[in-house]
């Protein structure tokens, strides 16, 4: 059973690889934050543009518990920063998803709920069931692995990096 300090305790490291992710960011250009500086076609505005997306996603999944693919969970445009794109409207996006996110696992009467999966195409033939704690486990690790990546183009961007800026 959860108890009320777990809640906060992976709320508060989830809010901290968040936090750690917009400082590659902050004060950037839109052009900035589009430019590729490595061999990835990975941006920071794309990274961003996909951890909002993800939240979203994965957000639906634990609470609407119905199993459905949620819009756009599948679409690899999420991972590019378009040119319509704003980094400020990418951010509030971010920044939206992320009190959602909050808010619903606030709400959960425990971590332990099951929550079905969506079918996807690299689904297993039963997709099965994660705990809303492995869910909110998953973002924490897809932020903190996008938040690596960030930090490595922000270096190659302009010589910073999280670790100074901290």
């Amino acid at each position: 059973m959860t108890t009320s300090s777990e809640k906060t305790d992976l709320l508060a490291a989830f809010a901290e690889q968040r936090a750690l992710l917009l400082l590659t960011v902050q004060g950037l250009t839109g052009a900035q934050a589009a430019e590729r500086t490595t061999v990835s076609e990975l941006t920071l505005g794309g990274i961003v543009k996909h951890l909002a997306q993800g939240q979203e996603t994965w957000t639906q999944i634990m609470t609407r518990a119905d199993g459905e693919l949620p819009d756009g969970m599948l679409d690899m445009t999420q991972y590019r920063m378009a040119e319509s794109d704003t980094l400020p409207a990418l951010l509030e996006r971010y920044e939206s998803a992320a009190r959602a996110t909050e808010e619903a696992v606030a709400a959960l009467p425990d971590l332990d709920v099951r929550v079905p999966l969506p079918r996807t195409p690299w689904s297993p033939p039963d997709p099965g069931h994660w705990s809303a704690r492995r869910i909110l486990l998953h973002l924490i690790r897809e932020t903190a692995q996008h938040a690596g990546h960030a930090d490595i183009i922000w270096e190659a961007l302009d010589g910073a990096n999280t670790t100074a800026r901290r």
